[in-house]
């Protein structure tokens, strides 16, 4: 059976899950709703429809799910509810202090018309959360690290290009080596923001900028760079182009954790990803949940889900019965 899908707009996030999509057979790109004149957007699926966002209503009963790609910070909280209402969706809304109330309005929204909508999918929130939960449910004596990069941080980016006198950035989150090893150890260590990563910035100026200014207002930005230790580099446009044009990420989970009568034996657990290209894998993992919410909508659930929620047989195409023979 072919899982029909809808993507809700097609930056890099959306051209990955499109690329997805053409990975796994039983899935199949109905339509790209875009808010651009949908005559300049071209996609590679060749029988799937490209349309302005005003159209989205009428493609009820014509998509099982739609996947919406917007920016998280800004579209999700407002998009996410609203199509809720009319399919059965799929986003990755991370800013993780606010996932609580995403939830909640999501949830009434899904509630109000019996839909499926999951939430806060992809690599952090998403398979590093799932990590999190199964390494502490196993240790539960133990701390658990979350390590970033080195890969680059695209809201940190956007953050350096909204100061005055800054044409284009480009900033990698990268892990403290130091710390790292620390936390292999199994010594447990007590560690700040400033000790598990550093922040390196690329930086293409206006010709008549101040740069002291501009490194100043980068390394005091609260929330952003305040607190770390922040290096600056000033580079021309074609060196930003040439050097720094891809979107590489990845990071590391690790729980440390003690057992044994007088806590005695250490145990460590890590999952880790390298990816080359951030948003290309966090399609990815987005199109496996997409058919996952599918499979939860088919069996009559509705409200709002999360990573938490899935039994992983829902991710896969494969069979129960496959699964057990080659994977238990």
């Amino acid at each position: 059976m072919q899982i029909r899908i809808g993507i809700f707009g097609y930056g890099n996030l959306g051209r990955g899950v499109e690329n997805a999509i053409r990975q796994n057979p039983d899935l199949s790109l109905v339509a790209v709703f875009t808010r651009r004149d949908p005559a300049t957007l071209k996609i590679n699926t060749p029988n799937a429809q490209v349309c302005a966002a005003s159209e989205v209503a009428s493609f009820v009963g014509k998509i099982d799910v739609m996947i919406l790609c917007g920016g998280s910070a800004t579209d999700l909280p407002e998009q996410t509810p609203a199509l809720a209402r009319l399919f059965t969706v799929v986003d990755s809304f991370d800013t993780h202090a606010r996932i609580p109330a995403h939830f909640a309005a999501v949830d009434a929204a899904a509630k109000e018309s019996n839909h499926v909508a999951m939430i806060s999918v992809g690599w952090d929130p998403g398979m590093f959360s799932l990590n999190r939960l199964l390494a502490s449910a196993i240790l539960p004596d133990g701390e658990d690290y979350t390590f970033w990069g080195k890969g680059v941080s695209q809201g940190h980016s956007d953050a350096i290009r909204r100061i005055d006198g800054v044409v284009d950035a480009k900033q990698y989150t990268i892990p403290v080596q130091a710390a790292l090893d620390a936390v292999r150890s199994g010594s447990a260590p007590q560690l700040s923001v400033r000790q598990k990563h550093l922040r390196e910035c690329f930086v293409v100026a206006a010709p008549d900028a101040d740069l002291a200014r501009i490194e100043r207002e980068i390394k005091e930005m609260p929330n952003y760079f305040a607190d770390y230790d922040t290096t600056v580099h000033f580079i021309s446009a074609e060196e930003l182009r040439r050097d720094h044009s891809e979107i590489p990420h990845g990071g590391f989970v690790i729980r440390t954790g003690r057992t044994g009568a007088n806590a005695e034996h250490k145990h460590v657990i890590e999952y880790s990803l390298k990816l080359d290209s951030n948003p290309e894998f966090t399609a990815s993992v987005i199109v496996a949940y997409a058919r996952a919410a599918h499979r939860l909508a088919c069996e009559g659930a509705y409200g709002c889900k999360t990573v938490f929620d899935v039994p992983p047989a829902y991710l896969t195409a494969r069979s129960y019965e496959e699964l057990l023979a080659t994977m238990l």
